[in-house]
């Protein structure tokens, strides 16, 4: 009985009960959708980062990543890559040598990572091949091509088949050029990518510099799960203690950073929402309270216990909250889900999100324990605003509350 009178009494006032609960239901959906927004962004960048960039795991030697020196090389970097292939949960492996060196064309010069590729090979554990937006990735069998990111061919002014040089040290520390054909222009949507990594063929680079045959610097492994890298990760450790074995998370942290950083600020977004709802349910539950002190008197007069006119003041609160809540979350997954297969698009301030590296075009992604943990805190609000109107309403002496008008 004590439920269905809150429920009616909810409707006593349909104006007010209806303002209190679109404000719960748009903040809860604001919420909501900023989450899937927010969790997409980041998702997106992580797995651009993997695809594009760092792949799931690389070994080199144990000084490499510090020092960039061009004798910090595995010398059986083939042989242990075709071993790494063969391995259960390899979607692809493909090494690589590094070198940070210098461009040039006729306009003018810049500093670059080069990275010498086997093509057939890395176009299965980097997406750089899919990529390509003019030209070809190594298309034909002609020595020195050169595949660059449109951001570096406009610094450089070049297009394609034009020339560039390449100015490296070689093994023995002697300053080597080499001319190469731009082939291939690629677009990552990450700018700061696109600006310093240049793709060339692993056979011109070694016999450029003279690297030992089957020696190279890096060996960059594809897992065939997200879920499976890190296993993964310790199964080549234990084949190559010897060498240093990464994982994207130690290799780029910023990313694990990325969200973690996302979810603390989607909660915290979610809590100021709910805070402002708890004041706005306490306000609208003392006015009810205030309103109704004759009535509230007279129900205590004719013999309800405190009990029960406590948990009608809950109840009443709880069914704001929650019609509010249920609304809320409803249209917030249906609108997160819409844009789960239709990008929100961000062109209009494209080149401010590709120069960090995130994507114009962003796809939600629902995190189902956030929307779980929003139901919860949802309650418990609703609950916590209901405690001071109940408790003013239990202190009415039932005798000067029916004198009032």
């Amino acid at each position: 009985m004590i439920i269905s009178i809150a429920w009616r009494n909810v409707w006593r006032n349909k104006l007010r009960s209806t303002v209190i609960i679109s404000a719960t239901a748009l903040g809860i959906c604001a919420g909501i959708f900023s989450a899937a927004f927010y969790s997409g962004m980041a998702d997106q960048r992580i797995e651009k980062a993997i695809k594009s960039e760092l792949s799931h795991i690389q070994i080199h030697q144990p000084d490499f990543l510090n020092s960039n020196e061009i004798h910090d090389y595995i010398p059986n970097a083939n042989a242990i890559t075709g071993e790494i292939e063969k391995m259960p949960g390899v979607a692809a492996a493909g090494s690589r040598i590094v070198i940070h060196s210098m461009i040039s064309s006729a306009e003018t010069a810049a500093g670059v990572k080069i990275t010498g590729v086997t093509p057939e090979k890395e176009s299965h554990v980097t997406n750089i091949s899919v990529k390509i937006e003019e030209g070809s990735y190594f298309g034909d069998d002609k020595r020195n091509q050169v595949i660059i990111g449109h951001k570096l061919a406009d610094k450089l002014a070049v297009k394609l088949n034009s020339k560039v040089v390449l100015t490296l040290l070689d093994m023995d520390n002697n300053m080597t050029y080499g001319a190469f054909r731009v082939t291939g222009i690629y677009n990552t949507l990450n700018n700061m990518f696109d600006e310093v990594n240049i793709f060339v063929r692993y056979d011109d680079l070694s016999s450029l510099i003279n690297l030992p045959a089957g020696a190279a610097h890096e060996i960059a492994i594809l897992s065939a799960t997200n879920e499976g890298v890190e296993n993964l990760a310790g199964q080549v450790k234990t084949l190559n203690p010897e060498l240093e074995v990464l994982s994207w998370l130690e290799l780029s942290p910023e990313m694990e950073y990325l969200t973690s950083a996302m979810d603390i600020t989607m909660y915290i977004f979610i809590i100021i929402i709910l805070l402002a709802l708890l004041f706005g349910i306490i306000n609208t539950m003392l006015m009810v309270v205030l309103e109704r002190v004759k009535e509230l008197g007279m129900l205590m007069a004719v013999g309800m216990n405190k009990t029960r006119i406590f948990m009608m003041i809950l109840m009443e609160s709880i069914f704001l909250t929650i019609t509010g809540g249920i609304v809320g979350v409803g249209a917030g997954v249906l609108i997160s889900k819409h844009f789960e297969t239709n990008a929100i698009d961000l062109s209009a301030w494209g080149e401010a999100y590709t120069d960090l590296g995130y994507d114009p075009f962003v796809y939600t992604v629902l995190d189902w324990n956030l929307i779980v943990n929003v139901v919860v805190l949802v309650l418990i609000t609703g609950i916590i605003a209901a405690l001071y109107p109940a408790y003013k309403a239990l202190q009415q002496d039932p005798s000067e509350a029916l004198r009032t008008e």
